[in-house]
């Protein structure tokens, strides 16, 4: 009976530090766009709650924040951003909320390109922009993935700070992580390889591909600037036009949080084939291609390759 009694109590308290894991509430996080709240829920694991402000397929530059985002806001143990000008509307929305939660800027510390420089890196010289601005930073470094890296390693040190009893947690889905955009940056430029230099121009909606075309050795050009909030007008159009007969672009794309019928024009007054819808600002939703940051990078290489082999 004794001996019984004592295999319990072995038992029970083997479980004791379960029972209290799966009671501890969890953290409240809050991205501001899907891309972002991806990365914070591979670094937190199940530590974390993650809330995305602006959801899959929508557009983060003209975001109107809704009545409930400062509630979620002033409810958050954390809040994430991108930083570099992408999310025009976050301070007042931040200020609005009245939170006490640390604002962590995800992308401190990358080496940014500025929204007006042409990204003569190497191949990606030719990336026109239509529309000028100044010295601001372009704000799509997620689509490099060694700027990611940067992003993941903020987030890391965002959550061991509020959160330290579970540092190596996080530390360690951090750096599994790493690990798999290391993968995918061998699967881009193996994949990207195979491209022929001649062919690797692309047009696309806006300007939201100049890390990409500075890592890996594409070409863009955009009808609009930096954010899909400028206008493309007649001369912005015509001037592509112009530049796909003359250099025989192969492929223009359609973005997912854009209105298609601008790039379905070019397509058909250019004569370029309009390849697959790309992701650039936002994921897909679940059942979508591009669930995921490292499935969205996958399905652009293959959007690219299929349209420029």
């Amino acid at each position: 009976m004794r001996r019984g009694v004592l295999r319990v109590l072995v038992v029970l308290a083997a479980l004791a530090p379960l029972a209290a894991a799966a009671g501890e509430a969890k953290l409240k996080a809050v991205a501001t766009f899907s891309i972002l709240a991806d990365l914070v829920a591979q670094v937190g694991g199940d530590r974390v709650a993650v809330t995305s402000l602006v959801g899959p397929d929508a557009d983060a530059h003209g975001y109107s924040p809704a009545p409930g985002d400062a509630r979620r806001v002033a409810e958050a143990d954390l809040v994430v951003v991108n930083g570099l000008g992408f999310e025009g509307w976050i301070e007042r929305l931040i200020r609005a909320s009245g939170t006490k939660a640390p604002v962590v800027t995800a992308s401190n510390g990358i080496a940014t390109i500025p929204a007006s420089e042409d990204h003569d890196h190497d191949h990606g010289k030719d990336h026109g922009h239509a529309h000028g601005d100044g010295d601001h930073p372009d704000p799509h470094a997620w689509q490099s993935v060694a700027n990611v890296k940067t992003y993941v390693g903020n987030i890391r040190d965002a959550l061991t700070k509020i959160d330290p009893d579970h540092a190596a947690d996080y530390a360690t889905r951090a750096a599994s992580y790493t690990e798999r955009l290391d993968a995918l940056e061998g699967e881009i430029r193996a994949g990207l390889a195979a491209i022929p230099e001649g062919q690797r121009r692309i047009i696309t909606t806006h300007d939201s591909f100049g890390y990409y075309a500075a890592a890996y050795g594409l070409r863009f050009l955009a009808p609009q600037g930096i954010s899909t909030n400028s206008e493309a007008g007649p001369k912005d159009v015509a001037r592509i036009i112009r530049q796909i007969r003359r250099d025989k672009v192969p492929a223009v794309f359609v973005e997912s949080i854009a209105d298609p019928r601008l790039m379905q024009q070019i397509a058909r007054e250019s004569g370029a084939k309009l390849g697959a819808r790309l992701y650039s600002d936002a994921l897909s939703g679940p059942d979508g291609p591009a669930s995921t940051y490292l499935e969205m990078m996958r399905a652009n290489l293959r959007a690219f390759r299929e349209a420029l082999q």
